[in-house]
């Protein structure tokens, strides 16, 4: 196993360190940059070819990645010293056993990785292993047992009523997502979430609606402590105020304002969870707060979409964060300004988007725009970011909407 702080070779020679990342998406693509400017050769795999962070890495794979026979196969060929999961459609047991044999160091570990691929494993961690405050809660395998679950209760748990929110165990960015008012909505969420998970693991979580006044990602980094092999040190950054549209993200915005009670909240409650899950590297926490009340909701051991904002607000965003903490770097999860991201969707199905108002967009001072270079647009698929700083929140957030609305998909 290789020891920390990493020795960084030459890339593509025999004494490079290198890094496979599982999933090459947005998010994945400025983690292996963020990997490229400290020295480290980084093999980029995806099921699909010519996936974002595919265009820049040193080289790529198009495998299914939740074949674990498969998986197990390509990284035992290329033989990477350390294996990113970016996304949560992966083999996790397979990244498990290479673990135990010690084959191959997986970020944060196997084990969390397995974990917060499925709501169940969190949740349950969460809530029941860690007293942590969350929404009331259920899983069902089967419409039966979830309209129990909603009207009557199930498994010793209280009716969780309407409204409702019903979402698969494994699906990213709200995708089969759905809020359900009433006893007619049950079957359409149902089929929705079966329909939409990234794995079929024949389960949902229906979790019962928080009366809240915001949402915050709380991104927490357990890096080692300088001058240390084993010590570990957990730090935060500011926190990340969002807006969601049908469970996806659509627009985020650094610092959010909280108390300093709901603050320390979020953070002893983010410690607790990353601490269980172990490791190194950044961790998204997702929350719920009304006044100083803080609810636990979800947490990714991976830098989070909601947190592409601290491209324009940190020194260090959360991508050099993951890639820093994961060698055994120093890290500094200090603010340099006030920002905010707005989403850029694609509006149409189309291969090959192209993408006008770029220079309008930009010509504002204060503003950057990220294309991610997905081959394949959707409507509501996310194609690109755009991000300002400002003086304040509300004049960053209209800044970014303005960027964001000037770039035409076409």
């Amino acid at each position: 196993m290789i020891e920390f702080p990493a020795r960084i070779g030459t890339p593509l020679s025999p004494n490079a360190l290198k890094v496979m990342l599982l999933g090459s998406g947005e998010l994945g693509k400025e983690v292996i940059i963020a990997f490229q400017r400290l020295g480290v050769e980084v093999i980029a795999v995806d099921r699909y070819d010519n996936a974002p962070g595919q265009q820049v890495a040193h080289s790529s794979h198009v495998i299914n990645m939740t074949d674990a026979e498969q998986l197990k196969a390509l990284i035992r060929r290329v033989k990477p010293h350390i294996v990113v999961p970016e996304i949560e459609a992966i083999a996790t047991p397979a990244l498990k056993e290479l673990e135990a044999a010690g084959e191959v160091r997986v970020v944060p570990t196997a084990n969390a990785a397995w974990l917060t691929m499925n709501r169940e494993g969190i949740r349950r961690l969460a809530a029941e292993t860690l007293g942590l405050k969350c929404s009331s809660y259920a899983f069902a395998s089967s419409f039966e047992l979830l309209k129990q679950a909603v009207e009557q209760g199930l498994d010793g748990k209280p009716a969780i009523g309407y409204p409702c929110i019903i979402k698969p165990v494994m699906s990213s960015s709200g995708k089969g997502q759905s809020k359900v008012d009433s006893a007619d909505e049950l079957q359409a969420a149902w089929d929705y979430a079966a329909s939409a998970g990234r794995v079929d693991a024949g389960l949902v979580i229906v979790e019962g609606v928080v009366d809240f006044d915001y949402e915050i990602t709380l991104l927490t980094v357990r890096s080692r402590v300088p001058g240390t092999v084993a010590d570990i040190q957990t730090s935060y950054c500011e926190p990340i105020g969002h807006l969601q549209q049908s469970g996806d993200y659509v627009e985020s915005w650094q610092p959010q304002p909280m108390s300093t009670v709901a603050l320390d909240m979020a953070k002893a409650m983010a410690d607790s969870v990353t601490a269980a899950l172990g490791g190194t590297g950044i961790f998204g926490v997702e929350m719920f707060v009304k006044g100083d009340e803080v609810w636990f909701s979800e947490v990714s051991p991976r830098p989070h979409d909601t947190g592409m904002v601290t491209m324009i607000t940190q020194w260090q965003n959360e991508f050099e964060l993951h890639a820093r903490a994961i060698l055994g770097l120093p890290v500094d999860t200090s603010l340099k300004a006030v920002g905010a991201s707005a989403v850029i969707y694609g509006g149409q199905d189309k291969t090959g988007m192209a993408f006008e108002g770029v220079a309008e967009a930009l010509a504002e001072p204060g503003t950057d725009v990220r294309l991610f270079g997905k081959p394949e647009s959707f409507k509501k698929r996310r194609m690109g970011v755009a991000l300002a700083r400002d003086t304040n929140i509300e004049l960053a957030r209209a800044k970014a909407r303005r960027a964001a609305a000037k770039v035409k998909p076409v």
